[in-house]
This record gives C-alpha cells, sequence and structure tokens, in this order.
C-alpha cells in the first residue's frame, strides 16, 4: 500500500502541552478524518507534517519523500486550508490569480475563477470585505486549483453553513476519484467527518487513541443500554467507556457483534462516531 502521510514518533514539548511520540500513515487515494476535542492537539500534528513546526522527535514522509515538507516539488503537490485565511487583506480574487501563477507552475487560472465563481466570490473584492465563510472558501478554491495530490484542512469548514459545508464535501469526494489523490480532514464537525471519511484518527491530550477504518469501527462498536447488575455481567475487556444515569447503565463496547450474539437480553444500538470519540475522550479522563 502507498501511503501519502507517513508519521512516525511526532513529539513536540510545550510548557504546558506534549504532542506525545504521534505515528499514523495516511494512505494514497483515501479520505482521513482527524478527530480530537479542543487543545487535544491536531494543529499541532498538522504544523508537525508541514514543518512549520520544529520537532523535537520524529520523521515526516509526504508523497513518498522523507521531509517532503522542505522540497519545492512536493509542495507543489500539496493544497493546505488553515481556520484563517492568509492572503494579505488588501488583495482581490484577481490579484490572487495572477499572483498564484507565478508561485505554482501548474496553476490554472480558470479553474481558480471558476471555484470562486462556483463559491459565489466576488472577482473585484478585497479579501479583508469578505466574511469568515468567504475566506475559507478562497483558500480551498486556491489549493483545489494546482493539481495538487494530497489536501490538509485545519479545522477549515467551521466557519461554513452546512449547504456550502456539503457542497465542499462532494467536491472532496470528486477529488479522491483520481486514485492518487488524499485528503487529511481535520475538524470539530464529526457529522463531517462521518459523511465522507474512510479512516477515522482520534487523538486526546496529544497522543493517538485509534486509527481505524471508519466501517469496522460503525461495526465493532456498539452502546449497550441495560441495568447496573446486567452491567457487571458484561466481559470488561469489552467496555470502553459508561455513563450512568438514575435509570440505566450506557456503555461502550467493542465487538458488538459477538455480544449480540452471546447475549439476547441486552438493547445495544450501534454507536455512532461522535458517540465513540465522547466516550473515548471521557474514559480517558476518568483514568
Amino acid at each position: 500500500m502507498e501511503y501519502a502521510v507517513e508519521a512516525a514518533g511526532l513529539t513536540k514539548h510545550y510548557k504546558d502541552f506534549t504532542l506525545d511520540n504521534v505515528s499514523f500513515q495516511i494512505p494514497t487515494g483515501s479520505i482521513v478524518g482527524f478527530i480530537g476535542e479542543n487543545g487535544a492537539g491536531k494543529s499541532t500534528t498538522i504544523k508537525a507534517v508541514l514543518d512549520l513546526i520544529q520537532k523535537d522527535a520524529g520523521t515526516v514522509r509526504l508523497l513518498g519523500r522523507e521531509n517532503g515538507a522542505r522540497s519545492k516539488e512536493v509542495k507543489e503537490q500539496i493544497g493546505v486550508i488553515f481556520d484563517e485565511c492568509y492572503f494579505p487583506d488588501g488583495l482581490q480574487a484577481v490579484d490572487i490569480n495572477r499572483m498564484m501563477k507565478h508561485i505554482y507552475k501548474s496553476w490554472e487560472p480558470d479553474v481558480f475563477l471558476g471555484y470562486c465563481k462556483k463559491f459565489g466570490l466576488p472577482e473585484r473584492k478585497a479579501v479583508k470585505e469578505f466574511s469568515s465563510g468567504m475566506k475559507v472558501k478562497l483558500s480551498i478554491a486556491a489549493a483545489l486549483s494546482h493539481h495538487a495530490k494530497l489536501i490538509i484542512l485545519d479545522d477549515a469548514c467551521g466557519s461554513l453553513d452546512p449547504v456550502v459545508r456539503s457542497e465542499i464535501l462532494d467536491i472532496f469526494m470528486e477529488f479522491i476519484q483520481e486514485e492518487d489523490h488524499t485528503v487529511f480532514l481535520s475538524s470539530h464537525i464529526i457529522s463531517d467527518i462521518e459523511k465522507i471519511c474512510d479512516y477515522i484518527l482520534l487523538i486526546h491530550k496529544g497522543k493517538v487513541l485509534f486509527f481505524e477504518n471508519k466501517d469496522s469501527l460503525r461495526y465493532e462498536y456498539g452502546i449497550v443500554r441495560c441495568s447496573e447488575e446486567q452491567y457487571r455481567e458484561l466481559d470488561p475487556e469489552m467496555v470502553v467507556g459508561v455513563q450512568r444515569n438514575h435509570f440505566e447503565v450506557e456503555a461502550l463496547v467493542k465487538n458488538r457483534r459477538a455480544l449480540e450474539e452471546k447475549a439476547h437480553d441486552y438493547v445495544i444500538d450501534p454507536a455512532s462516531v461522535e458517540d465513540i470519540l465522547l466516550y473515548i475522550v471521557k474514559c480517558s479522563q476518568e483514568r
């Protein structure tokens, strides 16, 4: 299998936070959702992958190239969208179009202007007059206009309304129809992750808790609703996290199918990606 991103042992120490030995591999041709609560380390990981911060340890391969973020050739093939727009405030879309032609050899002016039109972005209006959502759409238009093979988003779509987000997710689905195209999508909007991603990468307090195929997650995990007595009869190895209220116990379990075959008197519902995130993070916090 080929990988668009290979991170091994990424470590970065700050005064009040440590990115702790983070490792993962993103298969080429996939969409990977990167989730975790605010402050979990998503942005720090992405900055380390892109060599925007100095790592204390670890290595990164991008598009098969060691330290690919330092290679001009590799940079040509990467589109990055942050939650802020970094185009100068005084520029207009037409200015950006002319400027980018001199930055990317493969820049396509008509494609960029086409996306601007699709996103409702005026060609002759200064960036400083754009709303936050328009600025994100401008960044996405730029990222998709130079034949990038890898698109990385750092919580970029949170300011967009649901209709525009859905439209952009559809664009990313079209983007990966080319087998050598890959999307690495960090987002706190779990419904977006669940809609389009092939794999889920979960980080918590600077550590990777899992990297799993999304369909396998949804197949393997379930939520058991039962009495306290029934809960005590569950195999502890199956239980990932638990919540209690006055009426029942709710437990996130793995290997749901095996439990369904053995215990017919339990109510077991499929777990969403958001359920899995909430239970796992809560359980980790309580340890």
